[in-house]
Parts: C-alpha cells; structure tokens; sequence
C-alpha cells in the first residue's frame, strides 16, 4: 500500500462557505484502487493503529489495519497515474525536523574526497564507528513533487542527492518516502566546515511522493536511480541500491536519537550512492527524476535561490 497527500479542490455548497477552495486528504493506494482516509495526517492514522493494537491487545499492521478500513462504503477515487506524479501530490507529511546522514555510501566518500581539500576527513567518518548526522531543515523548508528546488546563487557546483527518507513518529520506524538532498559540492569543497551552508538554504529538499510502511518493504534492498534532463536531453543518468550502504537505516535512526529528543514527526534522509561526474553541475529548468523501486518516483525542477 502507498499512502499519499492528494489536493483537492471544492466548489462551496452551503451557506457561508467560500466559492471555492484547496484542501488536502490522505488518500491510500491498494493494488489499482485508490481509497480517500479523509483529512487525517499520516501519523494520526499511525496513532490509532498503536492505540487499537493496545486496546484490543493483539498487533495491527498499519496496512492490516487499513485493510479493516476500505471496504464498499469507504470512498473511491478515480485513479490516474499522471495525477499521481504531478502538482495534485503534495508532499505525505509534513516533519518538524529533517535530519541527513552523509557519506554513508563509498561512492559519496570518493567523490566528497575529490571536491575537497582536507580530504581525509571523509575517510575517517566514512570507517567510523559514529555517522555523520546533520540537520537538514524543517517543514517549512520543504518542497513537495513537482515543485521548485534551488541551487545557491552563490555556488558554482551543484548537485541533487537521491536518498532514501526514513519517517520516524514518536522515535519509531513508520515508513520510508523518497528524498532528494541538494548540495553545493563547491561550497562544501572548500571547507567541510561550510557544510551548513552547502546543505541549508532556500527550496533545498524535497520528499514525496507517498509513504511505505515499514512492514512492506526490506530498507536494505531497494534499487535507486536518478535521471536529470535539460531541455529534451537526459545530461545524467545513474543507479544504485540501498543494499550498498555502509551503515543501516536501523542503525542511522538509532544514531540520530543519542542524547536528541526528536519531535513527534521527523525524517531521516540516510545518504546517496549516486553522484554526478566533476564536470557535471545542475542549470536552472533541469528536470531531476528520483525513482526509488516500490515507492515511486519524486520529480522536481530546478531554481536559483
């Protein structure tokens, strides 16, 4: 099952509602049907299956519990995938914090180690027993599929990040959405103590576009690809499997909550294996393509900020 935001647009039908408005509900995909859950969030339906659970003393799945939930009188939606991928989606949830994890792959430690010039650095995080764990942004900052992400007017070499997000309610594993962490390699090239700077800016990440649950997928086996297309052109393609990582997400959640109280809502995006060449850095209007297997594919257009 696939959990999304969906915007909706109503026509006012009562007296003293306005002619027309945007509102969001949660809607679930279960194999070609789409059921609405109404205006809940993601984690109040998580809530209720944990109380239930306790309640009636047995376990419930999210999706077992859902499955209760859709039947012929729960509202159906007419699916199309298009609606799916475009502006309709806003992102799943909105986190109060986003933290990253970085160089949790080989490739990103090689390519780290090349833009900069304290290069040993990323070797010795890279074998650490401790990840490198940096705060990211909060939901204000994030920018859901299909909208605008931004590269640094002040930065000359830019990259996005396909990562794998991690959602994390009440310090639990809840689900997994798709998450692309844009850099400034440039920046952070020159020193790594501009890190903030590299990663922290104006329409820096995004998620979406819908949310596993944790119960149905194997974080450790999943195939990720990142496509970037200028005009009609594709001027990047690259893959790569979250099998690869040096550490576990179980593990960089586990990290992340030493001696930090995280929120009711969070995330964790767990770091990327793929990475653009040298001579490759994003242009206004490219069109970045984030496909991660079982949970879809994130699209985003680039800004300057």
């Amino acid at each position: 099952m696939k959990y999304f935001r969906l915007n909706n647009f109503y026509v006012g039908s009562y007296e003293g509602a306005p002619d027309s408005y945007w509102d969001s509900s949660l809607v679930v995909q279960s194999g070609d049907q789409v059921f609405s859950l109404g205006a809940m969030e993601f984690q109040d339906l998580y809530h209720i299956v944990k109380k239930t659970s306790e309640k009636e003393n047995t376990h419930f799945s999210l999706n077992s519990y859902v499955k209760t939930l859709i039947n012929d009188s729960t509202p159906r939606m007419d699916f199309d995938r298009s609606v799916i991928d475009a502006n309709n989606v806003k992102s799943p949830i909105f986190p109060e914090e986003v933290w990253a994890a970085g160089v949790t792959y080989s490739d990103s430690m090689r390519e780290r180690q090349a833009e900069s010039e304290t290069p040993d650095v990323y070797a010795k995080v890279y074998n650490a027993d401790r990840p490198e764990i940096f705060f990211k942004g909060t939901g204000g900052r994030m920018q859901g599929p299909g909208q605008e992400l931004g590269i640094r007017k002040d930065s000359g070499w830019d990259v996005p990040e396909a990562e794998l997000a991690v959602i994390i309610i009440n310090g639990n594993i809840a689900g997994y959405t798709i998450g692309n962490d844009m850099s400034s390699r440039s920046i952070e090239g020159e020193n790594p103590l501009y890190l903030p700077q590299a990663k922290v800016y104006n329409k820096s990440f995004s998620l979406g576009p819908c949310i596993i649950s944790s119960e149905e997928i194997d974080p450790q086996n999943l195939e990720v690809s990142l496509e970037i297309s200028r005009g009609k052109d594709i001027v990047f393609e690259g893959k790569s499997s979250t099998s690869q990582m040096k550490r576990n997400v179980h593990e960089l959640v586990e990290w992340l909550k030493k001696s930090n109280d995280l929120p009711e809502v969070a995330v964790l995006m767990t770091g990327t294996g793929i990475i653009p060449p040298q001579d490759f850095t994003l242009k206004e209007e490219d069109i970045v393509k984030i496909n991660i297997e079982k949970i879809g594919t994130l699209t985003n257009k680039i800004v300057k900020v």
